[in-house]
């Protein structure tokens, strides 16, 4: 909202009389400031962009700051720590991880280097970003692969507080990498029909930030 309503202001304060070339422009009145405000305030929120793995993060997200408050509140004001809040916190870490991770890959959000693009020649940079493509969507899918094979093996290991079946925490990882998996193979797509990915053309994606 904040840059709305500056952008607002300096709409508002280009709108004066020309003046001489260097000249900064005279300072916007307050009838002028008000206004972007009201414009800002005016500004409708979309929640279309985002998909179910965000909503999901974000309620895991939820309950782990509950379960971290939980543990405080039982340490430090009943002095009785609930030592079943520190292993549930981790377990909800390892969710949001693992699906935000899912919401990266769909955002081209991981760590890449695009610095070599800028000196290769089109064709190769496109020959190149597609066999990334295709690297980056094997291993998702092999990971998933891998994950499953760990749960069949170690899937009823108890947790060690509540005895709970750890499977749940193990299938939430699983549930993350073929989302990535999935999500890779919608990005892969997208670029080889956009002629470019974000290696290659990285100002395209500025605007989703």
């Amino acid at each position: 909202m904040h840059s709305d309503a500056k952008a607002a202001v300096m709409a508002a304060a280009s709108h004066n009389p020309a003046r001489p070339t260097g000249q900064q422009p005279p300072p916007a009145t307050a009838e002028e400031i008000v206004h972007s405000f009201e414009e800002a305030d005016h500004h409708e929120v979309s929640l279309s962009g985002y998909q179910p793995e965000d909503w999901i993060c974000l309620a895991i997200f939820w309950v782990m700051a509950l379960l971290v408050f939980l543990q405080f509140f039982s340490r430090y004001v009943l002095n009785d720590s609930y030592a079943w809040t520190e292993e549930l916190a981790v377990y909800c870490l390892i969710g949001v991880v693992f699906l935000g991770s899912a919401m990266c890959v769909r955002a081209c959000r991981h760590i890449q280097v695009d610095f070599l693009y800028r000196y290769l020649p089109r064709p190769a940079g496109r020959a190149l970003a597609t066999v990334i493509d295709l690297l980056r969507t094997a291993f998702f899918g092999y990971a998933v692969w891998l994950t499953y094979r760990y749960i069949v093996l170690v899937g009823d290991e108890p947790m060690t507080t509540l005895f709970w079946n750890k499977a749940y925490v193990y299938w939430m990882a699983l549930a993350g990498f073929v989302l990535m998996f999935l999500r890779s193979v919608q990005v892969s797509i997208g670029n080889w029909r956009q002629g470019y990915s974000i290696l290659e053309n990285p100002a395209a994606y500025e605007s989703l930030d």
